[in-house]
């Protein structure tokens, strides 16, 4: 980590369109909501892309898994619109049952030539052996079937041929911004942070319980802070930003 420059994001008129491509709803709104809220404020058009619904999601309750899926789907339509983002795609793989297969892959790379984007964010496919709550099975292979696609999947016109018969031509993403324990990239989310805790209470079936929510998510965008360097007092969500052109 010391010898990792850590920089601080600033807006880049080469990034017009992101496409967060995650596990399950409320990975993006633990993990980088309030980024979000910065890059919808700086004019980028940012979509998100779920790989499940959570259906088998973190509650006590007797729903069905098809209500529960159904339940937090709209949970995540509504955090997302409280930082800018109205564009969500649900791909609804089982909960608790995603690999990096060819599968997904295709699914993530007819996603990525549909929106074209310029930034893809995803989270980490390594195992962080100083937090393994942080290392999600269902994390890790969303963020290694998401590079996979990225490269060398959604831009190469020979990966799915069906992909160019369906009218989804090749698209090569420049760069990715990955979730992960060696970031180095870090967001000021201060003027956002407010955003981002609105987003994640409408994770109710998720979150609803927990009255030290916003204290626990304070303390670790206070943590990224001094990571990235940023002023005392400040808050910030970390990543490792992958040159993928």
């Amino acid at each position: 980590m010391s010898d990792v420059v850590i920089r601080v994001y600033e807006p880049d008129p080469a990034i017009t369109r992101a496409l967060v491509v995650v596990a399950h709803p409320d990975d993006i709104d633990f993990g980088m909501a309030g980024t979000m809220a910065v890059l919808t404020g700086d004019g980028v058009d940012v979509s998100y892309c779920l790989v499940t619904s959570g259906d088998a999601g973190g509650d006590d309750s007797t729903h069905t898994r098809q209500e529960r899926a159904d339940i937090r789907e709209a949970e995540q339509t509504a955090a997302a619109l409280t930082v800018g983002v109205t564009d969500l795609t649900f791909l609804r793989w089982p909960d608790g049952q995603v690999e990096p297969t060819l599968q997904l892959r295709k699914a993530l790379s007819r996603v990525i030539r549909e929106r074209r984007p310029d930034l893809v964010i995803t989270q980490s496919p390594e195992r962080n052996f100083e937090r393994i709550q942080a290392s999600h099975p269902d994390h890790m292979a969303a963020g290694e079937a998401t590079l996979r696609a990225v490269y060398p999947d959604a831009r190469n016109p020979h990966a799915f041929p069906e992909l160019l018969e369906e009218g989804f031509a090749p698209h090569s993403v420049p760069f990715v911004w990955v979730g992960s324990p060696t970031p180095n990239l870090v967001v000021d989310i201060t003027d956002t942070f407010d955003n981002k805790i609105v987003a994640l209470r409408s994770h109710v079936s998720q979150v609803g319980h927990r009255e030290d929510l916003e204290d626990m998510m304070r303390t670790w965008a206070a943590s990224n802070a001094q990571v990235g360097g940023l002023a005392s007092g400040r808050l910030g969500e970390t990543f490792r930003v992958l040159n993928t052109a």
